[in-house]
């Protein structure tokens, strides 16, 4: 044999014996790993719990990304005992449908308890019941500063099986630490409903956190929950739960803490942390925090973007405290021990009762329009009047630049402020009227004066070549089809509204898109309105992602066309309903109102009414809609955040589109967008 061909063969036997060396060594690894995570688990096991709920709801409305609604599980859930006097801590998902009874099983124990529920953390999902019995095992709780990427992680549960059988074990590792803004481990084992409330253990048999639904985008128990068994799931960490322990056993509910600000920008992650709007009686604003303010600093930790403020505060409870730096200008400012607040009741905007003219630009604004009964009706202000300045009390007179001037101002006052106006009467006289404010309102007036427009606004530079008709455009991306309606006697001197139609599902093919703009082009016409029809990437609806579409497609029409940022309308039916109502919250710099017919929105989605950001809701139901209870709800619920509202039952209408009396009355709607 050569001496090539014996090294070689020398090679190849050597491979052969170092691999089955290895495969032997692998075989011990794996006894090992299993050995580990088998004690791991048994290490904690007397202290999980299986819980029974027994009456409640049925039905339960979710808060997730896709909204909608499940139905109550009949499995045994999970809970960790946390206090040996009988306290045990899980995921308020288990108790997301009001049960009226709770039952739980303790690993040794014949008996089942009764249990209470002592208290909730609102802000991380958690609830704490408590049953009576004494001496009861506390398991280890891992430190969080040893909670590392990459360790292994043991998601346990308690199922069908008897409560002394070894729990349930899904293997994974820690996939990141600190997510849903600072409060939750993100783990890959598997986390399902059959494991919301157990333990997170690590492999040495302590506990990392306790399994919850968990959702960046969004609150609430049920929030979360279209993720399991997806690879990502969520544990509050057992550390943070000791250390506010004492306060839920006290009975005290625990709720996110709110400095009371909103972003300027919606683009969080390479933006600075600039603050947009200042909800007023807040903790920001009894602090004099200002829109316009960049914050630089929370407690000592450097924020350069929006992303890192809300990870800074998205772990705070109420009436927690923090210290800021904040630059205004060329000043930096120091805010130290500011108290945060629950969370703010929704802003409700005055009215003063008038619509503006349009594309005026002579100084002022003058009245187009003057609601019945409203706080100008009884004042005196009438139609043609040019409203100069305003002063509240004694303050000096401010000049009216405009109706934009108008809005900011009023944007920023209570219902029940008395404000004096200086107006210029029709004949040219001059006076000083004042009014006391009113709450604004969603009512829609039977008939509106033409014109509504001077014709005077500055058109869009960058315009370029201004096509008309029933266009067919694609995104940035190429990925996205939509549809536009431009009137065919478009005039760039006039501001249009802009009407996005939002197709339900199964119902967005361009001979149906295009037939909807059909339909609506007669009023786009008489109204100046452009009308886009975006199409959705998937027939059986809409995903929340398609927002930034539908807002691509917006902006791009603003770009070609003089469009009115007032009235800028989501529409919808169905999940293209749906899709409307995150628009209208998700987007507030665009969106200026939401319209649907046959759409609710899940049980405490609805979110508060902000000053600078108006939004206003045209509701439709069909009173033979099996929707209907789930759609008053909704009405209710924007009621309750102050928005101002239109709501309409259609009589022996089901899951339908408008019919034309109430087509007519929505855009009337759209039209008084602007009111004032």
């Amino acid at each position: 044999m050569s001496r090539h061909r014996l090294l070689a063969a020398s090679a190849f036997w050597f491979v052969l014996c170092f691999q089955g060396l290895l495969r032997g060594q692998d075989a011990d690894l794996i006894a090992l790993q299993e050995a580990a995570m088998k004690a791991a688990a048994a290490k904690v096991a007397p202290s999980i719990v299986q819980i029974q709920t027994s009456g409640g709801l049925d039905i339960i409305k979710t808060s997730g990304r896709k909204g909608g609604v499940i139905r109550k599980g009949v499995g045994p859930t999970t809970g960790v005992i946390v206090d040996p006097d009988g306290y045990i801590i899980s995921s308020a998902f288990n108790f997301v449908n009001k049960p009226t009874e709770i039952f739980v099983a303790v690993p040794g124990k014949k008996d089942r308890y009764v249990a209470k529920v002592v208290a909730n953390d609102h802000t991380r999902m958690l609830t704490l019941l408590k049953i009576e019995e004494k001496g009861l095992p506390v398991p280890e709780a891992a430190p969080k500063k040893e909670i590392q990427v990459g360790q292994w992680s043991l998601a346990l549960g308690r199922t069908w099986s008897s409560v002394d059988d070894p729990p349930s074990i899904s293997v994974g590792i820690i996939s990141a630490v600190e997510r849903i803004w600072g409060k939750a481990i993100q783990t890959d084992a598997k986390v399902s409903p059959v494991n919301y409330g157990g333990p997170l253990v690590d492999i040495k048999g302590r506990v990392q956190g306790i399994l919850v639904p968990a959702s960046p985008r969004g609150e609430g128990e049920t929030a979360g929950i279209e993720w399991y068994d997806s690879g990502i799931g969520f544990a509050i960490p057992l550390e943070d739960i000791n250390r506010v322990l004492p306060l839920l056993k006290s009975g005290k509910n625990l709720k996110r803490g709110f400095l009371g600000i909103t972003p300027k920008s919606r683009d969080i992650y390479s933006t600075p942390a600039i603050i947009g709007t200042v909800q007023p009686e807040s903790t920001a604003a009894r602090a004099g925090l200002k829109p316009g303010d960049e914050i630089i600093e929370i407690d000592g930790k450097k924020i350069t973007r929006q992303a890192q403020l809300m990870h800074a505060l998205g772990n705070k409870y109420e009436k927690d405290t923090i210290s800021l730096k904040v630059k205004r200008g060329d000043k930096v400012l120091t805010f130290n021990n500011l108290t945060l607040g629950g969370q703010a009741a929704s802003f409700q905007h005055a009215f003063l009762g008038i619509l503006p003219m349009r594309d005026d630009s002579t100084p002022g604004v003058e009245i187009r329009y003057v609601f019945a009964k409203s706080p100008a009706a009884i004042a005196g202000l009438k139609a043609g009047d040019r409203i100069l300045s305003i002063a509240q009390g004694k303050n000096k007179p401010q000049p009216i630049r405009n109706r934009e001037f108008l809005i900011n101002i009023l944007n920023r006052v209570m219902p029940g402020v008395e404000l004096t106006f200086n107006v210029e009467r029709k004949g040219g006289k001059k006076e000083d009227v004042v009014v006391k404010l009113g709450k604004m309102i969603g009512v829609i007036p039977d008939k509106l004066p033409q014109p509504a427009s001077k014709k005077n606004a500055t058109p869009n530079k960058k315009a370029g070549k201004v096509e008309t008709g029933i266009l067919e455009r694609r995104n940035g991306s190429g990925d996205h089809t939509y549809w536009v309606y431009v009137p065919e006697k478009y005039d760039a001197k006039i501001a249009h509204a802009v009407l996005v139609w939002l197709h339900p599902a199964g119902q967005g093919t361009k001979k149906e898109l295009t037939a909807m703009l059909e339909l609506w082009a007669p009023y786009c016409d008489d109204h100046h309105m452009i009308m886009i029809a975006p199409q959705a990437a998937n027939e059986t609806g809409w995903l929340r992602s398609e927002s930034a579409v539908v807002e691509e497609a917006i902006r791009d029409v603003a770009s070609q066309y003089t469009v009115d940022r007032q009235r800028v309308v989501a529409h919808g039916m169905g999940v293209g309903g749906q899709l409307a109502f995150y628009l209208g919250f998700e987007n507030r710099d665009v969106i200026r109102g939401v319209a649907t017919t046959g759409a609710m929105i899940a049980e405490g989605a609805a979110k508060p009414n902000v000053a600078n950001q108006r939004l206003a809701f045209f509701i439709v139901a069909g009173d033979k809609d099996p929707r209907l209870p789930a759609i008053r709800n909704t009405r209710n619920s924007l009621a309750d955040h102050n928005y101002p509202l239109f709501y309409k039952e259609i009589k022996e209408m089901g899951h339908q589109y408008l019919d034309r009396e109430t087509l007519e009355q929505m855009v009337r709607w759209i039209d008084a967008l602007d009111r004032i």
